[in-house]
């Protein structure tokens, strides 16, 4: 079983004993009480531009501990700061040591659309994105089949949210456009041994339409890699290590963007 098969698996878990504490029903008349959204997410990434969402993340499967001081809030408002596009929360426990709580505290504290990254494996946990604060939620192509992807998405138009739709080759991008993504985000790390080839978005590219926001995710470091992402047509990167890293992140964005 790989890492992602794993945390997959886990997430099921996760939401069997979220249903103990409020049932599927109560959750999604909660979630369906509150204003729809405005898919602000997607609004934000279509830009004349390179659209930036920035990552919030304690620490990964790959590298162990990335922010031991994790002043998540902080760092958040930082990254509004600096002119981030978007905020990527990760919620996952147990790989990431993430919390629903950051995503919570984040999305009320800053005026930028927020991503609940996460696992997502059953629909409780969109509704229990939209009650969190979320603009979006991340499916992930090699965990969902297409009649799920497009049910889940059928869901987040529901609930006006976005859906970033996570592929990782070619077979990947023709499911998510059957199901009807709009948003979709090549994964340049490979989920299964976690290399790293910044190479798969620009191969990738061309497989995606115009009018589909095509996110470039995962191991994006120098200004160069942005505008190589520039160069092949990409509408927004997903930097998430490479800030939360960085000492000043404001700095290193602006680097990355170009600014110096």
């Amino acid at each position: 079983m790989t890492i992602l098969d794993e945390l997959a698996e886990y997430a099921k878990k996760r939401v069997a004993d979220e249903k103990e504490k409020i049932s599927f029903d109560e959750i999604k008349k909660m979630a369906l009480s509150m204003p729809k959204g405005d898919l602000a997410f997607e609004k934000a990434l279509k830009k004349d531009d390179l659209a930036f969402i920035c990552e919030c993340k304690k620490a990964s499967p790959s590298k162990g501990i990335i922010a031991k001081e994790f002043p998540y809030l902080a760092i958040a408002k930082e990254y509004e700061d600096a002119g981030a596009d978007c905020i990527s929360v990760l919620t996952e426990p147990s790989r990431f040591l993430g919390k629903d709580e950051y995503l919570q505290e984040i999305a009320k504290n800053v005026s930028i659309p927020c991503l609940r990254k996460d696992f997502t494996v059953d629909e409780y946990m969109i509704y229990r994105a939209k009650l969190l604060g979320a603009s979006a939620v991340l499916l992930i192509c090699s965990i969902l089949d297409k009649s799920r992807i497009k049910e889940y998405i059928d869901i987040c138009d529901m609930l006006g949210l976005s859906a970033l739709v996570e592929v990782h080759d070619e077979t990947e991008i023709e499911t998510a456009l059957q199901a009807g993504a709009r948003i979709i985000g090549v994964n340049n790390r490979n989920l299964k041994d976690f290399s790293v080839d910044t190479g798969n978005s620009s191969k990738l590219r061309q497989l995606v339409p115009n009018n589909v926001v095509f996110v470039s995710e995962s191991g994006v470091k120098t200004a160069d890699d942005v505008q190589q992402l520039r160069d092949i047509g990409a509408d927004a990167v997903l930097v998430g290590e490479t800030l939360m890293r960085a000492e000043n992140k404001k700095d290193m964005l602006m680097k990355l963007k170009w600014i110096v």
